[in-house]
């Protein structure tokens, strides 16, 4: 079992930053593929941005270029640092442990970012 638990939403005017953080109850990064989505209100789940177990990042088009996902092994967490965040950045962002070759997945809670004047 893996529990994940994110932190760092919260409200930021468009333009502003925010950096999520994802702590991972043990250390999984050898193993899972960690990935971050979100959820805007009446739409379905979408993968923002993921890290796999070597290191490499894919983004989704619309946050190319303004967020970037880390990972920080020695402190288990997983960060998705977003900037000139938009509108349509809003939403509640997942955090996603996917285990390599088994395919079995954990969430966390979920962390409600809101990007509005």
């Amino acid at each position: 079992q893996v529990h994940l638990v994110e932190s760092g939403g919260g409200l930021v005017q468009p333009g502003g930053s925010l950096r999520l953080s994802c702590t991972a109850s043990r250390d999984i990064f050898s193993i899972y593929n960690m990935a971050w989505y979100r959820q805007a209100p009446g739409s379905q789940r979408e993968r923002v941005a993921d890290i796999t177990t070597r290191g490499t990042t894919n983004y989704a088009d619309s946050v190319k270029g303004r967020f970037t996902i880390s990972m920080d092994n020695a402190k288990n967490t997983v960060y998705l640092q977003m900037n000139s965040l938009k509108p349509e950045d809003t939403g509640v962002y997942f955090c996603n442990a996917a285990r390599v070759y088994y395919g079995y997945q954990y969430w966390g809670q979920g962390t409600q970012v809101t990007v509005s004047s």
